[in-house]
Formats: C-alpha cells, sequence, structure tokens
C-alpha cells in the first residue's frame, strides 16, 4: 500500500521550513553545474559548501521550530533565515582563504618578456601534460604526440625532447596571446609576472583561451585583486562536472605560480 500524504499538505510545502531550505540547498547544487556548462563559469566551491550546509541545518531546525500563524510571518521568517545563511555562507568563504574587500597592491615593474614566461611554463605544461615521443591515439581515438599536440600528427610519427619542449613552447605562447587579449593594459605592464604568466597560459591550454579569458580569476586580476584572481584559478577542478584529483593539483601548482611575488 503507498503511503498517503499529511494532512495539509499543500500548506506544509508552500509554507514548511523544512520544505523550503533543502530546496534551496537543491537549487545551490544544481544552478551552478548548469551554468557550468553553460559558460565555464565556475562558482566559489568553499562558498558553495557553506550554502548547502547552511540550507540542509536551517531545514533540519525546521522540523523542531514551532512556525509563525499566517503565510505572511512564515514567508518573512524563511526570507530572513535564508538572508543569514547566505551572509554567514559568504563571511566563511571569505575567512577560508583571508580575502579583504580591497584590492592587492600592484607588483611594481615593467611588462615582462614572453621568453621569460615561456621558460616558467614549458616545465610547468610538461608536468601535467606529459611527454609521449611517440604517436598514439588518445581517449577519443585522435592521434597526439609530446604534451598533447593534435595538429598534423599522423601515425608513426616521432618527435625528440627537443622538438616536443619547442612544439610545446609554440602552443602554449599562442594560447598565452590569446588570453592577453582579455587582460587590460594595466595588468600586462604591472601584475604579469614570469610565473604568474606561465599559470595562465597553463590554465589556458587546460580549458581554452576564452574560457580563461572570461574567466572570474581574469576579471578579478584585471581588477587588481591578485590573491583573489590566483584563488579563483582552484576553482576550475572539474572534468564532466566532478572534481579531479589532477585537475585539483594542478591548479593548485598554478595557484603558488601565480601568488609568487605576492605580498
Amino acid at each position: 500500500m503507498f503511503p498517503k500524504p499529511i494532512p495539509d499538505a499543500w500548506r506544509v510545502a508552500l509554507l514548511g521550513y523544512s520544505f523550503w531550505f533543502p530546496v534551496a540547498g537543491l537549487l545551490v547544487l544544481l544552478v551552478p553545474e548548469l551554468v557550468y556548462a553553460k559558460t565555464g563559469i565556475d562558482m566559489n566551491p568553499v562558498l558553495r559548501l557553506s550554502l548547502v550546509v547552511g540550507f540542509v541545518v536551517a531545514g533540519l531546525a525546521g522540523r523542531l521550530l514551532q512556525q509563525p500563524a499566517g503565510a505572511w510571518r512564515s514567508w518573512l521568517r524563511i526570507a530572513a533565515i535564508c538572508a543569514l545563511v547566505v551572509l554567514a555562507s559568504f563571511t566563511v568563504a571569505t575567512v577560508a582563504r583571508g580575502e579583504t574587500a580591497r584590492a592587492t597592491p600592484l607588483v611594481s615593474g615593467t611588462t615582462v618578456t614572453e621568453a621569460a614566461i615561456m621558460a616558467e611554463a614549458v616545465p610547468l605544461i610538461q608536468r601535467w601534460e606529459g611527454v609521449v615521443l611517440t604517436a598514439y591515439r588518445d581517449i577519443v581515438g585522435v592521434w597526439t604526440i609530446c604534451s598533447g599536440t593534435t595538429r598534423g600528427v599522423i601515425p608513426g610519427m616521432r618527435k625528440t625532447a627537443e622538438e616536443c619542449a619547442d612544439l610545446l613552447r609554440a602552443e602554449a605562447l599562442e594560447y598565452w596571446r590569446g588570453v592577453t587579449r582579455y587582460m587590460t593594459e594595466d595588468t600586462l605592464r604591472h601584475r604579469i609576472t614570469p610565473k604568474r604568466g606561465a599559470a595562465w597560459a597553463s590554465f589556458a591550454v587546460n580549458v581554452g583561451i576564452s574560457a580563461a579569458g572570461r574567466s572570474t580569476a581574469t576579471r578579478r586580476l584585471n581588477a587588481g585583486h591578485i590573491s583573489g584572481a590566483c584563488y579563483a584559478l582552484t576553482w576550475w577542478n572539474k572534468a564532466g562536472g566532478r572534481v579531479i584529483l589532477g585537475l585539483v593539483n594542478r591548479r593548485g601548482e598554478e595557484e603558488a605560480y601565480c601568488l609568487v611575488g605576492v605580498a
């Protein structure tokens, strides 16, 4: 026999604390995934987890709290609790990284050379992409060689380690130049160091020029919030909607490169 709905189920669903807070938590789980799939823009994972935990706790507490009479009072209290959860979650996310609302002071100096950036970028990317000297089929059947190169690769092709390094340098430079189109002149002149440029080159090679350029990380860098920009790199740790340990580690090293020289 199927279970029967509780009396006044529609009213519980409309006004109940224990109904709407889990719904809010579910939306926090699903909506960022849809945004990420559509735009490539990810949500701060600390903020996201804090919101979900906050709404779940509020929903559990709602089972034990007596609700006020009247629909408008219930909705007012629901809205107030939601506001408190959101405020607390933003506080947790901010404290977790020691970030402040002010921008990080600019790094003094002049524009670094592309050669200096590539000298840092090539070893960084090679550590994560690997180096295979003989052509092979990748997971989707595309002929690949060196550190993920697919252009002009044919069966039986071989490269030396030096040739692979040169090939990666050319591709990394192409991606670096592409992502710089999204950076301001002030950023390029004052905020890019060899290691920070290498972090963005590696980031762009991995996620694509457009995604890297439109990311929160690049927007924060352009705003002068360097530490926040470096942290935002770590949000790009998913593939197929799942957090991947290899990407977590790669983003962590890119963040470390990015933070070099930040007071």
